[in-house]
């Protein structure tokens, strides 16, 4: 009797693991599990186990490493603390084979400020920004030497002056990779750089402006890393105020050159 409930047991053992999101209930999901296994697929499933269980061990020995390099590194937070996180969408926030110890709190002691305070900017593309280029911008003399550097900058071919056409410059860096992905995530963002994001990508399509606002985001880590620029996000009410502002005003211009005058209404 002993013998036949075991591996029923075991079916119930494996359904409790089931995700929050799956709606198949536990006994569900232990009937499913019943079956007749084969020999030679059980043997692959448990190659499959001992695989993923190395590559989390080196990976959990990869990140031992690095957590004790960057310890190694120059504190120049100058005991500052890492801001609160209040941000809302940035707490649920999480990403899949994360390091194992606060990345976060260890590239704001080495850099001494906090990168991930840019929207759509997360600890990895930090990670990432401070690996391939370091803490130290003052190899480029400019925010513009930055961004040329990436190849995140128009190429614009110039005759007499005049641009007579645009390409494109490819570019395997990986920060310029990382920027992207991060200015493709502003799509639904309710701020500033996404309302921003949204104008340039109805005016120039998708990819141009992905490369835009990667540049965009590339001059902000920029300032945020030489000159200790804090960020702060105004919002995507205040960036459509101030747009709408910036029309205003180039409408007046308009009306003007052609011999009119712009008046406002009345508020009703």
């Amino acid at each position: 009797m002993s013998l036949k409930l075991l591996p029923r047991a075991r079916h119930f053992k494996l359904a409790a693991f089931r995700d929050c999101r799956v709606k198949a209930s536990e006994d569900q999901i232990a009937r499913s599990l019943e079956g007749n296994w084969q020999e030679d697929l059980l043997f692959v499933l448990k190659q499959e186990q001992d695989g993923y269980e190395f590559c989390q061990k080196q990976m959990a020995e990869c990140d031992r490493q690095l957590a004790q390099y960057l310890q190694q590194r120059e504190d120049r937070s100058q005991g500052a603390t890492l801001p609160e996180e209040k941000r809302k969408g940035r707490l649920k926030k999480k990403r899949a084979n994360k390091p194992q110890f606060d990345l976060h709190a260890e590239l704001f002691r080495i850099t001494g400020t906090d990168l991930t305070r840019i929207d759509s900017i997360d600890v990895m593309t930090a990670m990432t920004v401070i690996s391939e280029a370091g803490w130290d911008m003052s190899k480029w003399e400019t925010e513009h030497h930055f961004v040329s550097w990436l190849r995140l900058c128009p190429e614009n071919r110039i005759s007499g002056a005049k641009v007579i056409g645009k390409g494109r410059l490819p570019t395997n860096n990986p920060i310029s990779i990382a920027l992207k992905i991060a200015a493709s995530t502003l799509r639904l963002s309710k701020t500033y750089l996404g309302a921003q994001f949204r104008r340039f990508r109805t005016r120039l399509g998708a990819p141009i402006a992905i490369k835009a606002m990667a540049a965009k985001l590339a001059r902000l880590v920029y300032r945020m890393l030489r000159y200790g620029m804090k960020y702060v996000d105004q919002g995507a009410v205040f960036y459509e105020a101030q747009h709408r502002q910036l029309q205003i005003k180039q409408l007046k211009w308009k009306a003007v050159n052609l011999g009119f005058r712009i008046v406002q209404a009345p508020a009703a």
